[in-house]
């Protein structure tokens, strides 16, 4: 699916992945290392170096084109500073699909990961016609918290040890966002 690149914030576009930024979604990652590592599974080495990022890249864009996954980033125009993601993407008449993101460090608490959501919820319903979308976080994780609730979401739950995350089975909350009520297509 072509979307084109949005601002969602002065200086800040959100578009979708492209093949050529594994080098800098590595620097991204190196940079957010211990920024990440409380809400991130345990990275091994190779997840911090181009080539395991352009790995990983492969992967998302092949998911990407099978329509299971749309990634995005968020970049000032000279670096990566955040990702934000749809995966598991179903339809039929699920249409539902996962959101997961994170932003720089040194930008956390400016309203990136928030204008981001919200226009990613956007595409969600407008151009791929979902009926839902479900995030999760860890108990601890306020400000993702924050975002969702600013973004609409409402939580329906906790998952008792949830997630592998920073070493250890998490419990999480789970949060869902009903984009519309019409007929799956």
């Amino acid at each position: 699916m072509d979307v084109p690149a949005v601002t969602v914030a002065d200086g800040v576009r959100l578009r979708l992945l492209a093949p050529e930024d594994a080098d800098a979604l590595c620097r991204a990652y190196l940079r957010n290392r211990e920024h990440l590592r409380p809400w991130e599974p345990d990275r091994d080495a190779r997840f911090h170096t181009p080539e395991g990022q352009a790995e990983r890249l492969h992967d998302q864009l092949a998911q990407r084109d099978a329509g299971r996954l749309l990634p995005w980033v968020l970049d000032d125009g000279e670096r990566i500073i955040g990702t934000i993601t749809l995966s598991n993407i179903v339809l039929g008449p699920f249409r539902n699909a996962y959101l997961g993101y994170w932003i720089d460090a040194g930008l956390t608490g400016r309203g990136l990961a928030t204008a981001a959501t919200r226009a990613v919820l956007g595409i969600a319903d407008e151009r791929l016609a979902l009926h839902r979308v479900e995030a999760s976080t860890r108990v601890d994780n306020i400000g993702s918290q924050r975002v969702l609730i600013r973004c609409g979401f409402e939580l329906i739950g906790t998952a008792p040890r949830y997630l592998h995350i920073a070493g250890a089975w998490r419990d999480h909350l789970i949060f869902q966002r009903i984009l519309n009520d019409r007929r799956p297509a």
